[in-house]
């Protein structure tokens, strides 16, 4: 009989190593970490692990296209079913950050290790990333209209990204505050930053104000 942890194929081995690989990342760093400490992880031999990955690097590079899928799956249909713009803001806010903390050890790998992949995988996972942040920018553009610059939009989708991805560094899941929390919390001072934002856009028919820069 097979151990619970043993996995029946490649497709599983993979699953198994790359999240004992995300996990070391997660604590000690990428450069840090060897591929015999990720075999040992993994319940491997030294040997064994390289039936599955050639190096490191693929081992980075599913991890990372793999959490960049989770995001995109199914997101633009989940967002069809959403009436206004306001409800789908909070509600790519609200699924991000749940997958965020579901998926710790494998966003942080993605967001601070990615710049390690070789320039082939960095450019798929890039390609991902900007179809998010396309996503974004198209409901950013929905509510402040048509008329607001595209490379403001980015900005603004930029700085809603750091706050959802920043987290890592004192938010803790088992603490009092539930993901749902933290989501609303987020949306709250992300919204009312935006409603700001429009008023100054409207009236002075520029980006930012000047009382918004005082």
């Amino acid at each position: 009989m097979k151990k619970e942890w043993e996995p029946l194929n490649k497709k599983d081995w993979k699953e198994v190593i790359s999240r004992a690989a995300a996990s070391l990342f997660y604590e000690h760093g990428y450069l840090e970490t060897s591929m015999e400490n990720i075999a040992a992880a993994a319940r491997l031999s030294k040997g064994g692990i390289y039936h599955y990955f050639s190096n490191k690097n693929e081992i980075l590079f599913f991890i990372s296209t793999n959490f960049m899928d989770l995001i995109l799956k199914d997101l633009e249909l989940e967002l069809e079913k959403i009436d206004s713009n306001f409800s789908k803001i909070q509600f790519i806010i609200s699924r991000h950050i749940e997958l965020y903390i579901k998926y710790m050890p494998e966003a942080k790998t993605l967001f601070f290790e990615k710049h390690l992949l070789s320039p082939k995988y960095f450019r798929i996972i890039a390609e991902k990333e900007r179809r998010y942040l396309r996503i974004l920018s198209r409901i950013l553009s929905g509510f402040f209209g048509e008329a607001f610059p595209e490379d403001k939009l980015n900005v603004v989708a930029f700085c809603l990204f750091g706050m959802c991805n920043n987290i890592y560094h004192w938010y803790d899941p088992q603490g009092p505050v539930s993901f749902k929390e933290l989501a609303s919390v987020i949306h709250a001072i992300f919204y009312g930053g935006l409603e700001r934002l429009s008023r100054a856009s409207e009236a002075r028919k520029g980006w930012i104000s000047d009382e918004m820069q005082s």
